[in-house]
């Protein structure tokens, strides 16, 4: 038995999707098709001014948590910090679904800016995310985004937001550690290759080596943030405790907050199957306006996640104009509307009582 199959084995009788496989809504993936062509054009004068307001708001609010005295105006600053960088470091899904010229020097702003800095370059996750999306792949012990969360134990839900908190010191790990050590040993470089070097949740996932130009990239991108790890560590000798524990700080607050987003992705109810799209689009969440809060926790188009997996070609700035286009397309009774929720917290308890129905 994997390690995947240890963990995602549920301690229940298999849900109604798994005993009925759910066939694909003709209808519903006609009018994404349609709309797929006609608006999967990234547009740059939107990119890069969020992107850089973001980044700047983002810095600006970790300076002054490092730097103010007033404890309510360091913690102001450290709020603002987390949600401008966390919406910045967002965009790294664009990037993984951009069409390769659409944006012009986006990659390597992205990665100088945010990617480096905040230890998670662009290698980590492009070349993985596709993979989660991939027709045969999403739900499977192949796919790096999965685990059957809803059929596993209560305890795994806690358990899996709050192991986010300690990424920023796995990062410091990764890059300023097994880096600098995976050059002197081959086996575990392979090991570091493997296993260390993708955004991923799949305890089982194995990734390839880099290829080509690619792997150019990946080794440039990983240097820098090995780099920064290594400063980030030795500023302390220069500048006392509070610039590392201030950006470990935003850095833990801030991948909670994408951990909770994720958990509310998806319905996490597949075993393993392969599924068809329409099954794969109602196991993932939309929520759409009008809940208030959507915007904030699921910044740049993950709000839209279940439109994302039948359009993922869409730029995040057009998937509000695309689901108000399919919701006119197509009755709110049928396929479509099943996929749209509230908001986190109905979400979060409708997955929570799925555990809680465990035997």
């Amino acid at each position: 038995m994997t390690v995947y199959e240890k963990i995602a084995t549920p301690s229940r009788a298999p849900s109604a999707q798994q005993a009925a496989p759910i066939p694909d809504d003709a209808a519903m993936l006609r009018v994404a098709a349609e709309l797929n062509r006609e608006f999967a054009v990234a547009n740059p004068a939107v990119y890069w001014p969020d992107f850089l307001g973001s980044t700047a708001l983002g810095y600006a609010g970790l300076a002054g948590a490092m730097l103010f005295e007033s404890v309510p105006l360091v913690l102001l600053s450290g709020l603002v910090a987390m949600l401008a960088l966390y919406r910045a470091a967002s965009f790294i899904h664009e990037l993984t679904h951009v069409r390769k010229g659409a944006l012009p020097g986006f990659r390597l702003a992205w990665n100088v800016l945010i990617g480096v800095p905040l230890m998670i370059p662009s290698f980590m996750y492009e070349g993985v995310h596709t993979l989660h999306h991939a027709r045969t792949r999403y739900g499977t012990a192949n796919d790096p985004e999965y685990l059957p969360l809803a059929l596993m134990k209560p305890w795994s839900l806690p358990l899996f937001v709050l192991t986010a908190m300690l990424a920023p010191l796995g990062v410091i790990l990764r890059f300023g550690v097994l880096t600098p050590l995976s050059l002197l040993s081959p086996s575990l470089r392979r090991v570091v290759e493997e296993r260390f070097s993708a955004l991923s949740i799949n305890p089982s996932f194995r990734r390839r080596a880099p290829e080509g130009e690619f792997r150019r990239q990946w080794y440039v991108q990983e240097a820098g943030a090995c780099l920064f790890a290594l400063a980030l560590v030795g500023s302390v000798f220069l500048f006392g405790w509070r610039p590392l524990l201030t950006c470990v700080a935003v850095h833990s607050t801030m991948t909670v907050i994408n951990q909770l987003r994720t958990l509310v992705a998806h319905l996490w109810e597949n075993e393993g199957d392969t599924m068809s799209v329409t099954a794969q689009y109602l196991d993932s969440v939309n929520v759409p306006p009008p809940s208030p809060f959507a915007a904030i926790w699921a910044p740049v188009g993950l709000r839209y996640h279940a439109l994302h997996h039948l359009l993922p070609s869409v730029p995040y700035h057009a998937l509000g104009k695309a689901h108000r286009r399919m919701k006119a397309a197509l009755d709110v009774q049928d396929t479509y509307g099943r996929a749209n929720y509230a908001g986190m917290l109905p979400l979060v308890g409708k997955i929570a009582r799925s555990t809680m129905g465990a035997r």
